[in-house]
């Protein structure tokens, strides 16, 4: 992933430096537990873990004589131990034990940076509807005014979709932690389970059940596709956000930093550019589940089809979604509420949107739904077609009706704060 959008701390977890020194970590494993195993000479082992050592540089430069990055990695790190090394050094291997064990290792690791990020943007979401609790606003369906609601209700929503895509991760990370030594095509022909057992034990990882001579790549498709699920829940936040911030509307609006420029033609501008970039690098991870799944569909015990779409995709995808959890906590967080544009929005239909209460109470008093609904559709659709309040035309229309009862924003608030505890509950 280009810099702009790769937070240091992941993009660690990605660079070819750790990914050699994973592969180191899985080849050092091996054999060990080859020497536990009386194969192997303990002195050897203990040599191959003091000096084993590589260069990315040297790997690289290997690679192009070899056109083969593993057995250049090898034969670099068999060099650095000597003559022992050469002899001993992945052996009984074949390239996809090492290849798909470290990758695991990679994938825990971002699996924890990208959990952590998930839980930081559902508890940013939980502080801020716990805090507007009772404010008032509009809700729309189909883009049009609909019942008042409050804004802490509606971010209710996005936090607990935030903890569904929560727990997804997780499991989706879980479901990575295995490896597999079971040699080529997976039949412990050139290394038995013994020697699998321990590696997998000393590195906490699974063993594979069943290897052909790959890890089975749906439990990678698997975890692009939770990424990309998990991008497309931030979207919507996002989406929401953008949808609030335009002008007209100007209900919500992301952090505005000082210095900061939304336009280099139009000062005025505030544009919700964090929301905007959600929303494209959305559409970046759906792209990827869909390799994620092309993946899953290798010829026989393997080809290495898949190999090059997922030197891209797992990384990319890790690193773009921890970077969107950063951008939407930080919106979460730090957007700025215009509460009276919230409360002046709810007037622009003149009290149309009581037209259930209005519709409810003529039923209670004794009306028929038929014949109530139609009284209350054409006085409403009046009150916001004139400018007439909708109080004043129902007080003519049904003066047997309590107007102040239907007319009560606090109806809408009266269940908000039992709905608003299941929030605490997410915390755990």
């Amino acid at each position: 992933m280009i810099p702009r959008y790769t937070r240091p701390e992941i993009g660690a977890v990605w660079t070819q430096q750790a990914k050699l020194e994973t592969w180191l970590e899985v080849e050092l494993a091996a054999t060990e537990a080859w020497a536990a195993e009386g194969v192997v000479p303990a002195e050897v082992a203990a040599a191959a873990r003091e000096r084993a050592a590589f260069t990315v540089e040297a790997v690289d430069e290997r690679e192009k004589i070899t056109d083969h990055d593993m057995a250049a990695f090898v034969d670099v790190v068999a060099a650095s131990v000597g003559p022992e090394g050469a002899q001993w050094l992945h052996y009984g291997l074949t390239s996809s034990d090492v290849l798909d064990t470290a990758l695991a290792l990679q994938l825990k690791r971002a699996g924890a940076i990208l959990v952590a990020g998930a839980k930081e943007y559902r508890d940013a979401l939980i502080d801020r509807a716990l805090a507007e609790r009772d404010t008032l606003c509009v809700g729309r369906t189909h883009g049009v005014h609909a019942e008042p609601t409050t804004f802490g209700l509606r971010l209710a929503g996005f936090a607990f979709e935030a903890d569904r895509n929560l727990g997804r991760l997780e499991e989706a990370f879980a479901e990575l932690a295995y490896g597999k030594l079971s040699g080529a095509v997976g039949t412990y022909a050139s290394v038995p389970p013994a020697v699998e057992a321990r590696v997998m034990e000393k590195l906490g990882l699974a063993i594979e059940p069943v290897a052909t001579q790959v890890i089975p790549r749906d439990r990678h498709a698997e975890l692009t596709a939770t990424i990309a699920l998990a991008g497309a829940g931030l979207e919507r936040f996002a989406t929401e956000v953008r949808n609030l911030q335009k002008t007209e509307v100007r209900e919500v609006e992301e952090p505005f930093r000082a210095g900061q420029k939304g336009s280099s033609a139009m000062p005025h501008k505030r544009n919700p550019i964090r929301t905007e970039r959600i929303t494209g690098l959305a559409r970046v991870l759906r792209g990827y589940a869909q390799t994620g799944f092309e993946d899953v569909a290798l010829w026989h015990e393997r080809d290495i089809s898949h190999s090059g779409a997922e030197r891209v995709i797992l990384p990319d995808s890790t690193i773009v979604l921890d970077y969107m959890h950063g951008l939407a906590t930080g919106v979460a967080a730090g957007m700025t509420l215009h509460r009276d544009r919230m409360r002046a929005n709810l007037d622009i239909t003149h009290g149309a949107l009581f037209s259930q209460r209005a519709l409810t109470a003529l039923v209670e008093s004794g009306m028929t739904r038929d014949d109530a609904y139609r009284v209350v559709q054409e006085n409403a659709q009046r009150a916001w077609d004139t400018g007439t309040e909708f109080r004043d035309l129902l007080a003519e229309a049904a003066p047997q009706l309590d107007l102040d009862a239907v007319f009560d924003y606090g109806a809408y608030l009266t269940h908000v704060p039992e709905i608003l505890a299941r929030l605490e509950g997410l915390r755990g």
